[in-house]
């Protein structure tokens, strides 16, 4: 009966009742798609997090700063070039191997970092920057001046030689190229910025060759640099055989060349060094402990996690991150408030408009629950047409977002690991001076819809359907068999 009768009435009232599911399916769609673009924005900024340190990791451990005040402003590129007693013009080459940002860990940190509670891997990295001057001194042409034609005082042989000769042409002319050099465990590879490339010419580094002259280069630096599998890349006078060409999965890669870790250490004078610990926690849900724990256990390191790289994260990423955490979400919950209010409201007017239908029910021996139950079963069903709708709506919402895919520009400050930090320039007089990298990402923004969103919807729809009946079922509640004898005509 209960059925039969809910499936008459819905028929009868088809129109109120798709307004009802209408208004609900909106506010669930933008509550959907809202969603979706938040897991969205979180995946673009653990995309972020993987193009500078690479595939898996969870956090990096650096050596906290120096105080203001205390750092070493001693070190700085010096480059000597040795004088050379001969006619002809000479020649000057020369490679200055720095670590970036001047500040390593010992070695054992990666260990004492594997060790503490909830971490699953831990790899240490060196990442340092060549800058490579090429160059000659050209020798200037005398050309003897004229000398005055006058006598007296003063005026002799002597006083006026050569007074009058000028130098043409001469002086130096030198190339200053710079790239980024990344030194890599080769015998722990699960982690760390090479993971964020992919082999695309070659092979990548064996376990085997941790103190093998080889180097893997960025494709990107290869077209650039004209290098190719089977070439020799010399850093700093030692000659590396390149093994691989690979092409970062997206944006600009962490570092131009990877070599083996002791070779990136011996070239840069920094044995037993590395600049970044790669960490690995074992459960996603976990990395704020595991962060504490570090930085607890470990003096003198700084922890960065992807929740706080996304706090540095600025560009359009950044704005719509900010708009659909912010003005998107509340957006959504007063659309969908707004809906369930309107949704209970018609539901009520609905109720009012069968007064004589209830009361001559109440007559027949009908009582007030079962009334009620009508009217909520009712209500129930149209929340469950807006809900299926909803759903359909915001998947098709999600669909057209990830299907167009548009472009975020993410950009990073320098300082933080892998191929960001500071960079040397050659700066005019002054020499070369230190220069804050920024790096620029280009992130396409998809919207993932999840199992747990859909289960929301199905839960907002259910609930949209029990607020509506709840303002019908009330109403009804209060109605008495004499009202439906007044309204009799």
């Amino acid at each position: 009966m209960f059925f039969t009768y809910l499936r008459r009435e819905l028929r009868r009232r088809r129109k109120a009742a798709l307004v009802v599911a209408s208004g609900l399916a909106l506010g669930i769609a933008l509550v959907i798609v809202v969603s979706s673009v938040s897991s969205g924005m979180n995946r673009a900024q653990d995309k972020v997090l993987e193009s500078l340190y690479g595939l898996g990791t969870d956090m990096t451990v650096t050596k906290a700063a120096a105080p203001p005040g205390e750092g070493d402003t001693t070190r700085r590129p010096r480059f000597e070039f040795d004088a050379q007693d001969s006619d002809d013009d000479s020649e000057q080459s020369q490679d200055i191997v720095m670590v970036e940002g001047f500040e390593t860990l010992a070695s054992t940190t990666v260990a004492q970092v594997g060790k503490q509670d909830g971490v699953a891997d831990a790899v240490g990295g060196l990442s340092v920057r060549v800058m490579k001057v090429n160059g000659e001194f050209k020798r200037g042409e005398i050309e003897p001046g004229q000398q005055p034609e006058q006598s007296g005082p003063g005026s002799g042989n002597g006083g006026g030689s050569g007074g009058g000769d000028t130098v043409r042409g001469g002086g130096a002319a030198f190339d200053v190229d710079s790239y980024t050099v990344y030194g890599t465990d080769v015998a722990h590879q699960g982690l760390g910025p090479l993971t964020s490339s992919k082999i695309t010419s070659g092979r990548t580094f064996k376990a085997t060759e941790t103190a093998a002259k080889v180097a893997v280069v960025d494709s990107a630096y290869a077209k650039e640099q004209s290098l190719a599998v089977g070439k020799k890349l010399t850093v700093s006078g030692t000659a590396f055989e390149i093994v691989g060409i690979a092409t970062a999965d997206s944006g600009d890669a962490a570092a131009n060349v990877y070599l083996p870790l002791g070779q990136a250490q011996t070239l840069a004078d920094a044995k037993d060094k590395v600049t970044t610990v790669y960490v690995q926690a074992a459960d996603s849900q976990r990395i704020d402990a595991v962060k504490a724990a570090i930085q607890k256990n470990i003096s003198g390191t700084t922890v960065t996690t992807s929740a706080d790289l996304a706090d540095t994260v600025s560009g359009s990423l950044s704005t719509a991150s900010d708009l659909a955490k912010g003005v998107g979400k509340w957006l959504s919950y007063v659309v969908l408030a707004a809906a369930f209010l309107v949704a209970g409201l018609l539901t009520s007017a609905a109720v009012s408009r069968r007064v004589r239908e209830f009361g001559t029910l109440k007559a027949l021996g009908w009582r007030s629950g079962r009334v009620t139950r009508q009217v909520a079963g009712e209500a129930l069903v149209n929340g469950l047409v807006g809900g299926a709708l909803g759903i359909g709506i915001g998947l098709a919402g999600a669909w057209i977002i990830t299907a167009f895919s548009p472009t975020l520009t993410a950009q990073l400050g320098g300082g933080t690991g892998g191929g960001g930090g500071p960079r040397m320039i050659a700066g005019g007089q002054g020499g070369p001076v230190r220069q804050s990298a920024s790096k620029a990402l280009d992130i396409a923004l998809t919207a993932p819809v999840s199992l747990a969103t859909i289960g929301l919807a199905v839960a907002l729809a259910v609930a949209g359907g029990l607020v509506a009946g709840g303002f019908g079922g009330w109403r009804a509640s209060r109605l008495r068999p004499a009202d439906a004898l007044r309204r009799v005509e």
